[in-house]
């Protein structure tokens, strides 16, 4: 919704984001080619998505937190609130929901362990929630009636989404670099399907990536913009 309010205002500033959306498309693609042949890859063992990530989690310690399954495609995610593991695919036997499970086996193992930047993370949804729906609205007003206070309250609480996303990054490499760490050594995948795991998480990580360009430059041109006013 925010991209189509913007050619209105910004004119040729708009370009800037050009980069960051060809970014957002390839990631997009090369998260679906790479989940989409992994998909196709069965593990030599014949381990499943859930029994990978159980393996994990019992070798981490952790004993508290359950594994379920979800309707949709990559809609995996873990959930610290109620220490369950959603995943997509938990029957399938393929490299992609193998990795995928692990990855966010390595969520869990973030929670149990404290670790700070998803603890931050947690803190920051909340208010980055309400800062992606009310930014560019209250912006967009406060440009239209010239009301600076306006204008400085939508940086503001699109300032909280950017961090967001910029917190995001450290936490979901760190859970996939858990997750590689803990097939390897717990010997749940080959050396070549370890290489093929690696290929959907890094292909995962461009979404992030992209994601949080996007948020900083568009964030960048608010900035701009709102100087100008």
């Amino acid at each position: 919704m925010s991209l189509l309010w913007l050619p209105f205002f910004m004119g040729p500033r708009i370009l800037i984001l050009i980069p960051a959306i060809i970014l957002a498309v390839y990631a997009q693609y090369k998260v679906r080619s790479t989940y989409t042949r992994y998909s196709r890859v069965r593990t030599a063992s014949g381990i499943t998505a859930a029994q990978a990530a159980q393996r994990i989690l019992t070798g981490a310690g952790i004993n508290d937190a359950q594994i379920q399954g979800i309707r949709g495609v990559l809609s995996d995610h873990y959930d610290p609130r109620s220490k369950v593991l959603r995943l997509s695919n938990p029957h399938s036997a393929s490299v992609a929901a193998v990795g995928v499970a692990a990855h966010e086996a390595g969520h869990a193992i973030q929670h149990a362990h404290g670790y700070k930047p998803l603890i931050l993370r947690s803190t920051v949804v909340p208010v980055a929630n309400i800062g992606s729906q009310l930014a560019f609205p209250l912006f967009f007003l406060g440009l239209i009636f010239r009301y600076e206070p306006l204008i400085t309250v939508g940086i503001f609480a699109f300032s909280a989404a950017v961090l967001f996303t910029l917190i995001t990054l450290p936490v979901e490499f760190d859970a996939s670099r858990r997750a590689i760490v803990a097939l390897r050594d717990g010997g749940l995948v080959s050396t070549e399907e370890l290489g093929e795991v690696k290929e959907v998480l890094f292909a995962a990580a461009l979404t992030y990536v992209a994601a949080a360009a996007m948020a900083a430059l568009q964030l960048l041109l608010l900035l701009s913009l709102g100087r100008r006013r």
